[in-house]
């Protein structure tokens, strides 16, 4: 008798134990949930500031308030990145690491770039809002692209040197779970000519980094771009592109004009890609033109950014629909004047 009730008192613990297990939540779910999450992020902020290096992590405590209740908190690791934006602005973007044993709930997301406004103004976060767009936008265009979700951050100084404050911000999609989801792999990054990759992904990276007059990227230096290997197959790389806050679509202050490309503003739009036949490049700009629709109503929709913003990014759309419209054009820009080197 003592025998079987010392096995019911390990059946019961057990099925306790069982019951207190979490399980982590859903990366691809995660993204496809247009809903805001309301985010809590506590840690040295003047450690991140002063913090050299990529992936110097320090430790941070995460609380996700999720919009149908549900309520996670955790320790994570929380690094600055970037360069630029890392000596020019109040708070450096983020990359927060959930892959530790004091995250189990959010270990499936890996790891994720936090996208920050440079301050903490207005203007500042209604920037963020336009590179968030931009991201929706390519979404659209191109399956091969990385999905972001929308998220407000009160950032909290665990030193207390630094006023809490909130600000609408946004995770990119980790570079593995967005292969993975994809069927493809993110393999370590090799240095290859833009005209090794896939030709037809290519072709449309070129034209969504002209639409938004985007010339801050490059295939041979990686920079920007994301290499992904379809699995099990010798096939050439798609390139997949991220990082849009110099463009002239979202039109930052601090982005400025390129000296290579000889523009007097970022607004200016100058084709970076290379060479296409009118027959590819017509079929690729016959998906833009099936998405502009959709990319306009998505805008105007959008509850989060002024009127005025909307306004101005659908006019700036609308300038690219114009020159794609006209054949000579067409021709002109991304034809007789492409790249050759």
């Amino acid at each position: 008798m003592k025998k079987i009730k010392g096995l019911l008192l390990v059946l019961l613990m057990a099925g306790s134990l069982a019951a207190q297990k979490v399980s982590p939540i859903d990366s691809i779910r995660f993204f496809t949930d247009e809903r805001l999450v309301e985010v809590t992020l506590n840690t040295d902020i003047k450690g991140l500031q002063n913090s050299k290096g990529d992936e110097v992590y320090q430790p941070a405590t995460i609380t996700c308030r999720f919009p149908d209740s549900t309520v996670i908190n955790e320790t994570i690791r929380i690094a600055a990145r970037g360069h630029f934006r890392r000596e020019n602005c109040v708070i450096p973007p983020l990359l927060l690491n959930f892959r530790n044993e004091t995250s189990p709930q959010l270990s499936s997301l890996h790891k994720l770039k936090l996208v920050i406004g440079c301050a903490n103004s207005s203007t500042d976060e209604q920037l963020v809002l336009k590179e968030y767009l931009a991201y929706k936008t390519y979404n659209q265009l191109d399956e091969k692209s990385f999905r972001v979700r929308l998220v407000r951050v009160t950032y909290q100084d665990s030193r207390s040197r630094i006023k809490t404050f909130s600000q609408y911000a946004f995770f990119i999609e980790d570079d593995d779970n967005m292969a993975e989801r994809l069927g493809y792999e993110a393999k370590k990054q090799m240095q290859i000519p833009a005209e090794s990759t896939n030709r037809q992904t290519m072709t449309m990276v070129a034209l969504f980094e002209y639409m938004i007059s985007n010339g801050d990227w490059s295939v041979p230096a990686l920079h920007n771009i994301k290499l992904i290997y379809k699995k099990n197959e010798q096939t050439v790389p798609h390139a997949v592109p991220y990082d849009f806050d110099h463009s002239g679509f979202v039109n930052a202050g601090y982005a400025l004009p390129s000296e290579i490309l000889g523009t007097e503003t970022v607004r200016e739009r100058v084709y970076r890609g290379f060479a296409r036949t009118m027959e590819e490049l017509q079929a690729a700009l016959d998906v833009f033109r099936a998405k502009r629709n959709s990319i306009n109503d998505m805008i105007n929709n959008f509850f989060y950014m002024s009127s005025r913003n909307k306004k101005e990014l659908v006019e700036y759309l609308d300038e690219f629909y114009t020159t794609i419209n006209n054949k000579n054009q067409v021709k002109s820009i991304f034809i007789d004047n492409a790249r050759t080197q």
